[in-house]
């Protein structure tokens, strides 16, 4: 008995067609062959033959002239002798005026060509119904009812229907039964054919069974040859072929190139992009009156089509024997390695937006066609892939390109190639934006040892790696091995790109930034002014970088408390950022965030909040709910909100960025550690000192793990665990606490430091309180 499943709503709408119309056609969305319409015909039927009483003739229109087939029904079922001397269509038009009383289905299957059968139809007679079944467009004068592929439950139900003695088999494999049922595209054809060769060998698994089909594709013999009780009377090779065998070369040209796409959605601007020698007009010719119009192609919005999961595996069949193929093959490639180098590093919601469409089948090419890359655009296409990820902040996603990146390059250009340096740096990058330090520093060694190897000593490239090792150890707080580095990098630029270079400017910068880190201020200060300088010499006053070093002096002097030279600078930096970049930029979010900050130290918490909510709402907008920045801003916002006495605001938004950092960075990081760090402060501002002392000690040890135990941050964390202990009463806990914070910051910042000076003063002060020891 033939399985019926998932087609109840279509039989429903059919059945009011005909009582509405005198034609309908079933026809499909993704139209080939494999989607059920004679039987959905057949079952529409059965289901309502009570209803017509003057009989249901099914016409076969690939079995020969319809005409012949009417007068022959005629015959032999209703006792019916069309006289001789009348021509075909005269004898098809006696029969209609003879025939039996009652309501009539004429049932057409498979139509090829509407107008071939049209003469023979009866008249407009409300008591003859038309159902056509056709894999074409027949125009807009029928009524069409488009099938689509099943949903994923009535697949499913459908490839269960073939195990009712044995049901277990699907349920002990359910997850790869759903599988299955997504490689076959929902299509009934394709599941009523597996699903029947799986119940004829019971000893295979549904596993075996979809490693079988990932391997011979449509060759597989479960493709080969309905059962003879079957509707359908052709594989899905041989149901393809029908619609294959009426293209042009042209056309199926065209149907090749779309199965290289990914199983994805398609902008037609990638495929004209791949034809550039076609006609524009002539392409969407194909498309719109071939593709479409059989039914090899779904169109899925403007400007966006598809092709059935198994119609791509039939054209990719057919691409093997096709003249063009390898053209074909690099064609695409040329289109999707342009769009690789157009994804930038820093993307926003707009930028994603744009590429979004086409990242599948950038994978996809990547993947399977990179043996038509070229070694100078072979790194291109796996960052361009890792990029639009990591940009996101899905850093599970990115890491497998830079893996198969530097894999692929050892392998095609050998294990000494600057491409594998290259590649080292850039997974070393992403380890270094999650907080991984241990596994991107040998990474970096690695890409440094092999720069200076193949380039020598003296190459920019080989300064660039010295920096990015360099801007590792700072953010450990490993300042002394950090500070030779960046003295290197920036005489090394010095003597191959000369004094007045912006890289240099840019060394200058880094250099700078680490002294202020160690709050040697003084010598900080004359860095960002030259590189200040350079870069407004070389670009111009208007000119990002000119924004980016005005920002970072303002930081300095802002670390510095010197908040009226800061100001005006971050104000600048600003205007300058918006001038430049428009009011919606993530620099500019970067700058109102800063300034916030600046506000906010200054206890000007009304400006601080308007400034601090611009940057959170303009982050949102640009970056999405959950991205690091937005966690950063949630985080100022929440600390400021702690200062202004709103601790219930304030602990919702320090929960938040908690989250956001935690499930893009994973549980150990600095910045998880800071957010720890900041609810803790929040409780111990309420005086809820129990709930504050455990999330210190996790902040405390966190750093401690992920910084070492000389990192100023873990000076903080020591200091303030030690304050909240002295909120307690517990001065003996809290005295080698602020000893050792005290300590590392003298050591490590020095004895002048802001930092230090506070704990100075809070182990003092400490001190004067406690009772004198016994002699």
């Amino acid at each position: 008995m033939v399985k019926f499943v998932g087609r109840e709503t279509e039989l429903q709408n059919l059945h009011e067609m005909l009582r509405e119309n005198n034609q309908v056609v079933i026809a499909a969305i993704a139209g080939m062959g494999g989607l059920g319409k004679t039987e959905l015909a057949l079952q529409y039927a059965i289901a309502h033959r009570e209803i017509y009483k003057g009989g249901i003739c099914w016409l076969l229109a690939k079995a020969g002239d319809v005409g012949i087939q009417v007068v022959q029904f005629a015959r032999t079922q209703l006792d019916l002798n069309p006289p001789e001397d009348l021509d075909l269509l005269a004898q098809v038009q006696y029969c209609f005026r003879l025939w039996r009383e009652g309501n009539v289905l004429l049932v057409l299957d498979d139509v090829a060509e509407y107008q071939q059968v049209k003469p023979y139809l009866p008249s407009s007679s409300s008591r003859f119904k038309v159902l056509i079944t056709t894999r074409q467009h027949l125009g807009a004068s029928i009524k069409e009812l488009s099938l689509d592929v099943l949903q994923p439950k009535a697949a499913l139900e459908l490839l269960r229907s073939f195990f009712k003695e044995i049901p277990e088999r699907i349920e002990q494999e359910l997850a790869v039964a759903n599988q299955l049922c997504e490689w076959l595209g929902y299509l009934p054809l394709g599941l009523e054919l597996v699903g029947r060769y799986l119940a004829r060998k019971q000893d295979l698994s549904l596993t075996e069974m979809l490693r079988r089909l990932e391997k011979k594709r449509l060759e597989q013999p479960a493709f080969d040859k309905p059962e003879g009780d079957m509707t359908a009377q052709r594989g899905v090779l041989a149901a393809f072929e029908l619609s294959w065998q009426e293209l042009e070369d042209s056309d199926k040209q065209l149907g090749c190139l779309l199965s290289l796409f990914a199983a994805a959605p398609i902008s037609w601007k990638l495929v004209e992009e791949c034809l550039p020698e076609e006609d524009e007009e002539e392409l969407e010719k194909i498309r719109d009156d071939t593709l479409l119009k059989l039914h090899l192609l779904q169109r899925k919005g403007e400007g966006i089509y598809q092709l059935h999961q198994l119609l791509r595996e039939f054209f990719q069949y057919k691409l093997t024997g096709l003249e063009q193929a390898e053209e074909l093959k690099r064609s695409l490639c040329r289109v999707m390695v342009a769009v690789a180098k157009n994804i930038p590093q820093d993307l926003t919601l707009q930028q994603i937006k744009d590429v979004t469409p086409a990242i599948p089948h950038l994978a996809e090419m990547t993947n399977h066609l990179i043996q038509y890359i070229s070694n100078e655009d072979l790194i291109g296409v796996f960052v361009g892939n890792a990029w639009f990820h990591e940009g996101q902040g899905l850093y599970d996603k990115a890491e497998p390109w830079y893996k198969q990146c530097l894999e692929i390059t050892k392998k095609r250009l050998g294990e000494e190639h600057p491409s594998v340096a290259t590649s080292f740096n850039n997974l070393a990058g992403l380890y270094y934006s999650q907080g991984k330090y241990s596994e991107a520093e040998p990474l970096l060694t690695q890409a440094l040892a092999l720069w200076r190897k193949l380039l020598g000593e003296e190459h920019p490239d080989a300064a660039t790696s010295l920096s990015n090792l360099a801007e590792l150890y700072r953010s450990q707080g490993r300042y002394n091995e950090a500070e030779p580095l960046f003295i290197q990098t920036l005489a090394l630029q010095r003597k191959l790109l000369g004094e007045e270079h912006p890289d240099v400017a840019l060394s200058l910068n880094n250099l700078a930034e680490l002294y202020r880190c160690q709050g040697r201020y003084s010598k900080a200060e004359p860095l960002l002014i030259q590189a200040l300088g350079l870069w407004r010499k070389l670009l111009g006053e208007e000119h990002p970088d000119v924004a980016l070093s005005l920002n970072n002096l303002a930081l300095l002097y802002d670390s510095q408390g010197r908040y009226s030279e800061a100001e005006p600078l971050y104000i600048q930096a600003l205007a300058l950022r918006r001038k430049l970049l428009g009011e919606e930029h993530p620099s500019v979010a970067l700058s109102l965030n800063n300034l916030a900050e600046l506000y906010r130290c200054q206890g000007r918490y009304s400006e601080a909040e308007l400034l601090c909510s611009q940057a959170l709402v303009l982050r949102h907008k640009l970056l999405g709910e959950k991205h690091l920045d937005v966690a950063t801003s949630l985080n100022n916002l929440a600390e400021l909100y702690r200062c202004q006495g709103k601790y219930s605001e304030a602990e919702t938004l320090c929960s938040q960025a908690l989250q956001i950092w935690q499930r893009l960075l994973g549980e150990e990081h600095p910045n998880v550690a800071t957010s720890l760090n900041n609810l803790a402060a929040l409780y111990r501002s309420q005086g809820k000192y129990s709930e504050a002392v455990p999330l210190y000690i996790q902040a405390l040890a966190l750093r401690q793990k992920l910084l070492g135990k000389e990192h100023p941050d873990v000076a903080i964390s020591l200091n303030n665990l030690a304050f909240l202990y002295y909120y307690q009463g517990r001065y003996s806990e809290a005295v080698p606490l602020y000893s050792q914070s005290l300590d590392i910051l003298e050591r490590r910042l020095g004895v002048n430091h802001p930092n230090t000076m506070t704990v100075r003063k809070n182990l003092a002060y400490l001190r004067d309180r406690l009772p004198p020891n016994p002699e």
